[in-house]
């Protein structure tokens, strides 16, 4: 296994070039495999875990990071061991709360992300996140209200860096001008929707956290599960939903394409697909979301590969992105 960690963007803390991914942790997974899941992701190297206050809502919102923080409350130096990131902007209300419109909505208001890094705190049992991640874009909240917010959270010691997720490319510039005029860090990093059949960031995204330096945090690398190897699982009997049958229809001869030039190297799709995001300069960790310690072991195998120029111009015919970057991509 060859976990490397590097630069979160320009900045100095160091994480894991794959992200532990817990979206799927006490709604897919159960607690006792979730903490399997999270020892063996430190055995391995990886130190950089994700979740929201929102994840948990088969349950409620609210139960993954509680999941985490009754893993971290065993001890053991799992906390220190941790670069932790979690998100506001989305409700979270737990079932025994009383309605309440900042909590039920979704925004970046002063009061919301007060109350909720509360909350999450609470939650994960920590006294510290490390990062605290807008996941979405509020354009009816000034920057004034959200930065001081912020500032004041990263003041009082309660969160280290900022990100975001969900942002367009002039929002990830408003918002760090913004914070360079009041003299603050602003985003540390962009958490967004990144893989082989999505490429849009690559016009302007991509280009604005090159520039303010940010490191590209990429979700759903796989497709939701696209870009998986889900011609072979058809074949070998697996189901799979309505939905995902809809999108193999639709791209049946890219995956045809693709999943031969994956037999071809040798390498199984998804670690393909990882690795392909892990040869970008900007990317600093995609999110796997394992629900078993087997896919976990298996995404690791992206960071021991290196895809050969050929290889990546075959995939660039196979899923071609939008052209490049803007303007060039549709201007002189």
């Amino acid at each position: 296994m060859s976990i490397s960690h590097k630069r979160l963007g320009k900045h100095g803390v160091l994480v894991s070039d794959l992200c532990l991914g817990t979206m799927n942790f006490g709604w897919h997974t159960s607690q006792n495999e979730s903490f399997a899941i999270m020892d063996r992701a430190l055995e391995l190297g990886i130190n950089f875990f994700d979740t929201a206050d929102v994840y948990g809502w088969a349950v409620e919102h609210g139960h993954t990071e509680r999941i985490l923080g009754n893993w971290f409350a065993l001890g053991d130096g799992r906390r220190d061991a941790v670069v932790l990131a979690t998100k506001v902007f989305n409700p979270a209300n737990g079932k025994d709360d009383r309605a309440e419109p900042n909590t039920d909505g979704r925004s970046l208001s002063a009061y919301k992300i007060r109350k909720h890094c509360e909350g999450s705190l609470r939650r994960l049992q920590t006294d510290v996140i490390d990062l605290y991640q807008m996941h979405h874009i509020d354009r009816e909240c000034p920057w004034d209200e959200t930065w001081q917010a912020f500032d004041a959270l990263v003041k009082q010691g309660s969160v280290v860096y900022v990100g975001s997720s969900n942002f367009a490319g002039w929002d990830i510039a408003t918002a760090c001008q913004e914070a360079a005029r009041r003299g603050m860090t602003g985003l540390a990093s962009e958490q967004s929707i990144y893989h082989l059949d999505n490429r849009m960031v690559e016009l302007e995204v991509i280009p604005a956290c090159r520039h303010y330096g940010l490191g590209l945090i990429p979700w759903s690398p796989l497709g939701g599960g696209l870009l998986g190897g889900v011609l072979e699982k058809l074949d070998s009997g697996r189901r799979v939903s309505e939905g995902v049958q809809k999108q193999i229809e639709a791209k049946r001869q890219q995956l045809e394409r693709y999943e031969a030039l994956c037999r071809e190297i040798g390498e199984a799709p998804a670690t393909v697909a990882l690795a392909w995001l892990l040869h970008n300069p900007v990317v600093t960790a995609p999110i796997i979301g394992p629900r078993t310690i087997e896919q976990l072991e298996s995404a690791v195998r992206a960071t021991e590969i290196t895809l050969d120029e050929a290889t990546l111009e075959q995939l660039d015919e196979i899923f071609p992105g939008p052209g490049g970057e803007a303007p060039k991509a549709y201007a002189w």
